[in-house]
């Protein structure tokens, strides 16, 4: 067995390399009490909008001010949910940074989860047609995954992200120490990212957190470290080969195709994020095995690893033909024919989008859709 480590790892960086909009990814505990120093030598702002939820703000909120020195800052917050992911939460938003005085020379520091994310960044690319700012990502979701590569968006009630852009941050400062404070629920969420990464792209990471499921159970600092660092050099790789998706950048699809129609006819208040992408893996890979993509093994062992993380691998009581009438909207779909990230063996995928339907029916049978 692979052993993490028992001390958290050092702080380290890692870059994600996009030529006049690189930026860097400083991750370790207790990064947070320099996000100031950092937030100022990247973006240089005259003043800066922390935008939070409140129980992130009561929880972490003074260790980030206190951290703040260079430039006056100010904290909006804003409601629990995804549902706060609107275009109506970004009117009220717009509202309150004209009545601060916000211009071009100030930064949105986003700092949250996936939701805050967001929003705040699609915010940033939209207010003045665009102002710099800053990830402060406080889940481990949001940590491995959503922070990183600059997609911004808001929901819409057909399609969860249907509005939004491309559009960098400044910088990310993921502090490790703070997901100590996350719900069991939200952390094991995020795992499913991590699991993603392994899919698609490391075979060497899905096997080490085969190996250490208990240390990630409990939350290991070391083994904690290792994750978000190995996922955000996977995720700044592939952003810097396809930064807008046409053509690698699919692969971080992997699980979402399945996972985002579920959460859009739960109504997003069933699932988390994490858990339909879980579940979407477990369908995905079900697909691939139909088509003879995939070996019987590699899909048990996909299977095996969310269950043991505590993630779902089960549909809940939605039919397949609504699950299909739903990836159809879906953004990433083209003529309505949805696109499907397969993986091929542990740590390699293909993207297909003629997948035939009666195969995506028995598939999502398989893993609990009503017929």
């Amino acid at each position: 067995m692979n052993k993490p480590q028992q001390q958290a790892e050092p702080s380290t960086r890692v870059s994600v390399d996009l030529g006049a909009r690189s930026y860097q990814i400083h991750i370790g505990s207790g990064v947070l009490n320099r996000a100031g120093e950092l937030i100022g030598s990247a973006a240089e702002p005259a003043r800066g909008f922390i935008i939070t939820h409140p129980p992130i703000d009561r929880l972490h909120g003074e260790s980030l001010r206190r951290s703040i020195t260079a430039f006056p800052s100010e904290t909006i917050l804003v409601p629990s949910g995804e549902r706060q992911k609107s275009l109506r939460r970004a009117s009220l938003l717009y509202d309150q940074l004209l009545d601060s005085g916000a211009d071009r020379s100030s930064a949105i520091i986003a700092f949250g989860g996936g939701v805050i994310g967001d929003l705040a960044g699609f915010v940033a690319a939209t207010y003045m047609r665009g102002i710099a700012y800053i990830q402060i990502p406080t889940t481990l979701l949001a940590q491995v995954d959503a922070s990183v590569g600059g997609k911004v968006a808001v929901d819409h009630p057909k399609a969860k992200n249907l509005i939004g852009a491309f559009y960098q941050p400044s910088l990310v400062v993921a502090d490790t120490s703070v997901l100590r404070t996350l719900r069991a629920r939200d952390y094991r969420a995020g795992l499913a990212e991590v699991v993603k990464h392994g899919v698609i792209a490391d075979a060497a990471l899905f096997s080490w957190l085969e190996d250490n499921v208990p240390a990630l159970r409990r939350r290991d600092p070391g083994a904690v470290a290792h994750i978000v660092r190995r996922s955000c050099e996977i995720k700044a790789d592939v952003v810097r080969q396809d930064e807008r998706e046409s053509g690698l950048r699919a692969i971080l699809n992997f699980g979402h195709t399945v996972g985002h129609a579920l959460e859009s006819l739960t109504g997003y208040k069933v699932l988390r994020h994490g858990e339909a992408v879980a579940i979407g893996m477990v369908a995905a890979s079900r697909l691939a095995q139909h088509l003879g993509m995939i070996a019987q093994d590699d899909f048990e062992r996909v299977r095996k690893l969310l269950t043991a993380l505590n993630l779902p691998v089960s549909i809940p009581a939605i039919s397949a033909e609504d699950i299909l009438a739903a990836m159809r909207t879906d953004k990433k779909a083209v003529g309505g024919i949805p696109r499907f990230v397969l993986p091929t063996a542990i740590g390699r995928t293909d993207v297909r989008s003629d997948v035939p339907q009666s195969a995506v029916q028995t598939a999502l049978a398989d893993v609990g859709a009503s017929t």
